[in-house]
């Protein structure tokens, strides 16, 4: 499902983001990713979405060798992949129903599928109630939760979270891992990274640590598959 095969990424000539990096996530793994601010995590993630390239190395996702994708492949090879970010990045001039049907519209989803698919994931995530409200209406726990609804719309086989749970409350904070537990049961592949270690202890996914651009450790925290 997902690969990175001696992977290095440089921003600069002298100090490499990752080095050499090598995992693999089978379909339907549950994943958080940790580390210290700027040790490489979301580099990890804008690898798999192909907002930036490797220096040497392989990422392969979903089968596709993701350094040698075409920028022509690029927005159907990125609709398998649902994107939660940490500022939840909603049209302000939207609505809550609108900001999750125009993931399906920019993908050229017909307007019948749109009218099933919406309200489907807005109940999922606990907001039918709330189709209406514009995002400044909603508190920061209900926004996150209209990102996740957008990334989830075009039911996608990745879901990518970069720093969910940042800008809002640790309650709500829970509520947000459980729903993403809860879809990757499903079958889903989620990869979530986290700075927040009582997320992790609590729900005792595989975790990857990642120091000064290096993997450092990779299993259960405090469990058998832990390694250093």
């Amino acid at each position: 499902m997902i690969e990175f095969n001696n992977v290095t990424k440089y921003y600069n000539e002298k100090t490499p983001a990752l080095r050499n990096i090598s995992f693999s996530a089978e379909k339907g793994e549950f994943i958080f990713v940790v580390g210290a601010s700027g040790s490489g995590k979301s580099t990890m993630l804008k690898l798999i979405t192909r907002e930036e390239e490797v220096s040497s190395g392989r990422v392969i996702v979903n089968g596709h060798d993701v350094s040698r994708l075409r920028r022509a492949d690029l927005p159907y090879y990125r609709r398998g992949i649902g994107v939660v970010f940490q500022d939840f990045r909603l049209i302000p001039q939207m609505n809550v129903y609108d900001n999750v049907a125009f993931a399906m519209r920019v993908t050229n989803v017909s307007t019948r599928d749109i009218k099933c698919r919406v309200p489907y994931v807005l109940d999922l995530v606990g907001l039918i109630n709330k189709a209406k409200k514009f995002p400044e209406q909603l508190s920061g726990g209900e926004q996150q939760r209209v990102a996740l609804a957008r990334a989830l719309v075009n039911n996608p086989a990745i879901i990518i979270a970069d720093e969910p749970t940042g800008n809002i409350d640790p309650a709500m904070s829970y509520e947000i891992v459980e729903l993403l537990s809860d879809i990757n049961k499903c079958g889903t592949t989620v990869m979530m990274v986290t700075h927040e270690h009582t997320l992790v202890t609590k729900f005792h996914h595989r975790t990857i640590v990642i120091d000064s651009g290096k993997l450092v450790a990779d299993g259960i925290m405090g469990g058998k598959r832990a390694r250093q």
